[in-house]
């Protein structure tokens, strides 16, 4: 005997119809994110707009004349402390200073071991090394020696100028290389460098 399937298919389609229709109402009735619905103010710009307008060498406030590298990021940072920065020695110039600041290393260690960095003492336990005092005219100029044997560069503390105990070093070695050392109460320091545009073998000290 035929059994008769007329009757479910047709349930079958129906349904099938009517779950079509409500897929097509949902999908009429979703609003995307950029979608303004009618009357309604216009969208924020998204994160990344406003990121790349703040970042824009055009916005408001940007400074024209900070340079690469330029500490602060003050107009003119390299120009006004090019006088802060040491000359380029030659790698035979360097070698040469890295001679001499060893045979100077050994002297500041020893007065620093035994407690003893005032300028008198320093240059009594240098002058063997057979360096000669450099002499200067009145306006600076370099009249002959190599080494300078000085008192620590004065600092200002609260509304003052200190000179700390301790006694720093400067060498001549090349027009182009120096040793520079210090010693006082807390350490010491030998190292070689360039000479400075305006102080020679001594960094300049920052200004007040």
């Amino acid at each position: 005997m035929v059994t008769s399937i007329r009757g479910p298919r047709r349930r079958c389609a129906a349904a099938a119809l009517l779950l079509s229709a409500a897929l097509s109402l949902t999908g009429c009735g979703e609003r995307r994110a950029t979608d303004a619905a009618p009357g309604a103010p216009d969208p924020l710009p998204s994160t990344a707009t406003t990121a790349s307008a703040s970042a824009s060498p055009d916005a408001p406030g940007a400074s024209p004349y900070v340079e690469p590298g330029a500490g602060d990021g003050a107009p003119h940072y390299g120009d006004n402390n090019a006088h802060r920065r040491s000359g380029e020695m030659s790698p035979a110039s360097a070698k040469d200073a890295r001679k001499e600041a060893d045979r100077i290393e050994p002297v500041l260690k020893r007065l620093w071991e035994a407690g003893t960095w005032d300028v008198p003492n320093v240059r009594a336990a240098l002058r063997p090394l057979g360096y000669e005092e450099e002499r200067t005219g009145p306006k600076g100029e370099r009249l002959g020696g190599t080494i300078s044997i000085r008192e620590m560069e004065p600092r200002f503390q609260a509304d003052h100028y200190v000179t700390p105990e301790g006694t720093r070093v400067g060498l001549r070695v090349h027009d182009d290389a120096c040793v520079t050392a210090f010693v006082q109460k807390s350490n010491y320091e030998v190292k070689t460098n360039g000479p400075y545009m305006e102080s020679g073998c001594f960094e300049p000290p920052f200004g007040h």
